[in-house]
């Protein structure tokens, strides 16, 4: 009996220990786990807006030059002096290159002579054609006389056209020593050096000027697209967007001025051309550009910004916060467009409040912490709109 008593004391003594010791380190580190868990994630959000939203057609193609010029001399003779230098922009009607004008200098000295020459003997001429008329009407001259006069005169007014037209060659011949910008645009390398003798029968290439302001670009796009292209250059010249090649960087806008009067059967495209003013030379030569030709307008379109999209294992979403709870939830959406940084979806509506960044730290119905710089209304369209250039 006291041996029973005994084991049941002990048994209770262990029990109560145990006890005791659960509530000092389990519920003590459980504590400390809840003390610790981690805080809320911090993100960044934007108001989903309506808005009208240009609809484009997307193609890839290359820049070129509006004019690209061989530059030729039109003389022959020895290269004197090399003006330009390799790469500068250049002026219509700037020197370029001289080659040496002494011999066409003398040619013209010598044309403006011969010149002088006959109009003094035409000068002389008809001055005796007068007399002779004069004796001729009073009986002491011969139509002989007269004739000859009168041949003399018309064969020295010839010799003086075939004089000027001599001077004038000559004078031209001068000019072309002289090799002129015929374009305004960029130089490129020199082909030629100072010292060298060039001639017109060997249609040897001094230098290349391309012009760049306006540009071209021409691209290519879908087949389909061309009746959509042909019914808005109707009503006027389309919109062209000229980019990056990545797509992310605006570059230039410019307007289409050709439609390719074949489609590819090949490749099932059509070639467009467009126009860029180009001042400050963001386009480029041989720059491979990705171009978008404004078709139209979507009207009241629900956007998002680009960063707002995400791609899960059933295709797109978002994470909606709600606006009491401060929670998120994924919402699947349809992407019909991107423009600008924005995406053109279905699923949203105006108003409702995206996550823009974190989404790896983002699990369904989590509470987040929204960053003060985007709770504002103008500040979340301002960042849903801050890659719209």
């Amino acid at each position: 009996m006291r041996r029973a008593v005994f084991s049941l004391l002990g048994v209770a003594i262990f029990l109560a220990g145990g006890a005791a010791f659960w509530r000092t380190y389990y519920a003590g580190n459980l504590s400390a786990h809840a003390v610790s868990a981690p805080p809320a994630p911090t993100v960044h959000v934007a108001t989903v807006v309506q808005r009208d939203v240009p609809i484009y057609v997307r193609g890839i193609g290359q820049a070129q030059p509006f004019n690209i010029i061989q530059l030729k001399s039109r003389v022959d003779g020895q290269i004197e002096r090399i003006l330009f230098t390799e790469g500068q922009q250049v002026n219509a009607g700037d020197p370029l290159i001289e080659i040496d004008p002494r011999p066409y200098q003398a040619a013209v000295g010598q044309a403006e002579g011969a010149l002088a020459k006959d109009q003094a003997q035409l000068a002389s001429a008809k001055a005796d054609l007068e007399r002779s008329t004069s004796l001729l009407q009073h009986g002491y001259a011969s139509r002989q006389v007269f004739d000859q006069q009168s041949a003399a005169v018309g064969q020295l007014t010839a010799a003086i056209k075939i004089d000027q037209a001599t001077l004038d060659a000559a004078r031209l011949n001068l000019q072309f020593s002289m090799i002129r910008a015929p374009i305004s645009g960029r130089i490129g390398k020199r082909l030629v050096d100072a010292g060298n003798v060039i001639h017109t029968a060997d249609d040897t290439d001094l230098a290349e000027i391309v012009q760049t302001k306006p540009i071209t670009v021409l691209f290519t796009v879908p087949q389909d697209a061309l009746p959509d292209i042909q019914a808005g250059q109707r009503t006027g010249p389309l919109v062209v967007e000229a980019r990056s090649g990545n797509d992310q960087k605006r570059i230039a806008e410019g307007h289409l001025t050709l439609i390719g009067n074949q489609i590819d059967p090949q490749t099932g495209t059509i070639e467009l051309k467009a126009q860029f003013e180009n001042p400050d030379e963001a386009l480029w030569p041989g720059q491979f550009l990705n171009a978008r030709v404004v078709i139209g307008t979507r009207k009241d379109a629900v956007t998002v910004p680009m960063e707002a999209v995400q791609t899960g294992l059933k295709g797109k979403f978002v994470y909606v916060v709600e606006p009491t709870a401060s929670t998120v939830a994924p919402r699947d959406v349809g992407v019909l467009q991107s423009v600008h940084g924005l995406a053109v979806v279905e699923g949203l509506k105006p108003g409702e409040v995206v996550v823009v960044d974190n989404h790896d730290q983002l699990a369904p119905g989590m509470t987040v912490r929204i960053d003060s710089t985007t709770a504002d209304p103008v500040a979340l369209r301002t960042r849903a709109e801050a890659t719209a250039s």
